[in-house]
């Protein structure tokens, strides 16, 4: 492997502008204040096109004046997360599942955010008291089933504290489902040990689930797919959660490409979200007419292993409900439902 790939994350417009030709937009970035810091490790950048602003990996990890935009219908905490908080790290939203806010930093800041409100915001990991709380809450409550250790990235911390802070939970509640969501297969696969992944096999009372998020397939890289290969060796399955992006993956093609080459990687699609009403991201927004026309023949190609479920996580803690086209018709009929195919055309089914 080159230098350039095991070297360091640029987080410095000066620092950037040795590696691309940047554009006007890219370059006003500068003038702009209270908005997500940069950070792109040197691996994720040498994947990028160099001369290319529109290149679609590019696009998703260099900011543009455009993250300066404000619409009516945005705001910085869409899902109500906030409110829906029981601790200082904790959100409480659906009655069975918590996500902890393990740290505010990433690897590599996504410019598509949804969590702008507190990633990047420097408050750093989660401090032992935040941890213990979040715990001691989880064990007085036995509806909870699973908990998605989220933020930022989890997989910043060190070893040490990825080995304490799973030890909390598990002490707590042995039987929790534990959701471990990074995205730094994608932006560093080397970060991803032997050692590192030692440490999960270490808590067998419950199942692991290692939550990815890659976009686009050149992310797919030889080194990516080794780094999630390390977990699902170790009995730890991998799914993916893509966002549909305007000029990333709003494109049938290389969405059916994805996906398949996510399920060649072991990797479930799992989920492909419609992007959130975040201030600062509605350049990157799908209209959702045009999602649901994706979605639609993207059904038509893929397998059911291979298709992710196209979904909005509402407004106002609203959650996420799945977006598809209605498939089952109204009957006029007490003997029989009405169904429209894939292709488009009529099939009935009996009642009883």
């Amino acid at each position: 492997m080159n230098e350039e790939k095991k070297g360091h994350t640029v987080t410095t417009l000066a620092q950037l502008e040795t590696y691309l030709s940047l554009s006007e937009e890219e370059l006003a970035y500068s003038s702009l204040e209270g908005v997500l810091p940069l950070a792109i490790p040197s691996y994720f950048l040498s994947l990028l096109d160099k001369d290319d602003p529109k290149d679609p990996l590019r696009i998703q990890v260099v900011p543009t004046i455009r993250e300066g935009e404000n619409h009516h219908e945005e705001g910085l905490d869409p899902l109500a997360e906030e409110e829906h908080s029981v601790t200082e790290r904790l959100i409480h939203r659906y009655p069975s599942r918590v996500a902890f806010l393990v740290t505010d930093v990433c690897a590599m800041y996504c410019r598509h955010c949804f969590r702008r409100r507190f990633t990047g915001t420097f408050q750093g990991p989660a401090s032992k008291a935040q941890i213990e709380e979040a715990a001691s809450y989880v064990k007085a409550h036995g509806e909870i089933k699973e908990i998605l250790l989220t933020g930022g990235d989890m997989m910043t911390l060190s070893d040490s504290k990825i080995d304490e802070l799973i030890a909390s939970f598990r002490s707590a509640r042995p039987d929790l489902v534990i959701r471990l969501c990074t995205r730094m297969p994608a932006a560093n696969p080397m970060r991803i040990t032997d050692s590192l992944v030692a440490i999960f096999k270490k808590y067998t009372t419950a199942p692991f689930y290692l939550m990815t998020q890659f976009n686009h397939p050149r992310e797919l890289t030889e080194e990516a797919v080794a780094a999630v290969a390390k977990f699902v060796d170790a009995g730890i399955p991998a799914m993916n959660q893509s966002v549909l992006l305007r000029g990333v993956n709003d494109n049938v093609d290389v969405l059916e490409q994805l996906c398949n080459k996510l399920v060649f990687s072991r990797i479930k699609p799992y989920y492909l979200f419609q992007g959130d009403l975040v201030a600062g991201t509605s350049h990157f927004r799908v209209p959702l007419e045009r999602g649901l026309a994706l979605e639609k023949e993207l059904r038509k190609r893929l397998s059911g292993l291979a298709m992710p479920v196209y979904a909005v996580d509402l407004p106002q803690g609203g959650g996420k409900v799945p977006l598809s086209g209605g498939y089952l018709q109204e009957t006029n009929t007490c003997a029989e439902w009405t169904f429209t195919t894939i292709e488009g055309k009529t099939r009935t089914y009996p009642k009883d």
